[in-house]
């Protein structure tokens, strides 16, 4: 594996370095004598600018290390070459790491145009699209807010976490409306997914204090 993540990071190094060596090789043995060495060359070259190096950045995800991720995407200098479902994936990283710096525009700017090429996995729209709620509800567009929330979880959420965030943003979102019966339901629904996170479990015993002295 880490020889492979090591192809991947000096692909383009070794794309260049093979050619350069089929010419070399090509003018003392013919071109046929050079030929392998350009097909691997001109190989590497088209997955470097069409894969790109995504791949790497799974390990530095998984130790938090976000400054690493960050030298991951920022190499890769042409995004419009990536594979439709890989450019998605690039942008939506891209607000994500907008969104650990909290800015809120660069993130929002991001995530849309990873949701206008299409998310490969709808659970994966879902997340972007919850995203997008928060980051409106962060800027206090309510109305845009509700309409991406809604689509996530009509879309599907991966994990009980991101339903329990997503039904506590709609319960907010509903008490700013005094839609106070579907603000129940929505605390209802949270609180049932019985998440663990404790950023979530505390605002739920604050919320539970709230939504049992409003009517409907």
């Amino acid at each position: 594996m880490k020889f492979y993540n090591w192809i991947i990071k000096y692909r383009l190094h070794l794309a260049v370095a093979c050619i350069l060596g089929g010419v070399a090789l090509h003018y003392y043995a013919g071109f046929w004598a050079a030929f392998f060495l350009y097909l691997i060359g001109v190989f590497l070259a088209f997955t470097h600018f069409f894969f790109g190096p995504l791949r790497l950045i799974q390990e530095y995800m998984e130790t938090g290390d976000m400054e690493g991720a960050e030298k991951v995407l920022n190499s890769i200098k042409y995004p419009n070459l990536l594979y439709k479902p890989i450019r998605s994936v690039y942008y939506t990283l891209k607000g994500n790491l907008a969104m650990v710096k909290q800015d809120y525009n660069e993130a929002e700017k991001h995530m849309k145009k990873g949701l206008d090429l299409g998310m490969p996995m709808k659970e994966a729209e879902g997340a972007s699209l919850l995203q997008m709620g928060m980051l409106s509800a962060q800027k206090n567009n309510m109305k845009q807010a509700e309409s991406y929330i809604r689509q996530a979880i009509k879309k599907g959420l991966h994990d009980k976490e991101s339903e329990a965030a997503a039904y506590l943003q709609m319960c907010s979102i509903m008490i700013n409306k005094r839609e106070f019966r579907a603000a129940k339901e929505f605390f209802r629904k949270a609180k049932a997914k019985k998440p663990t996170t404790p950023q979530l479990v505390d605002q739920i015993k604050q919320v539970e204090k709230f939504i049992t002295r409003v009517p409907g």
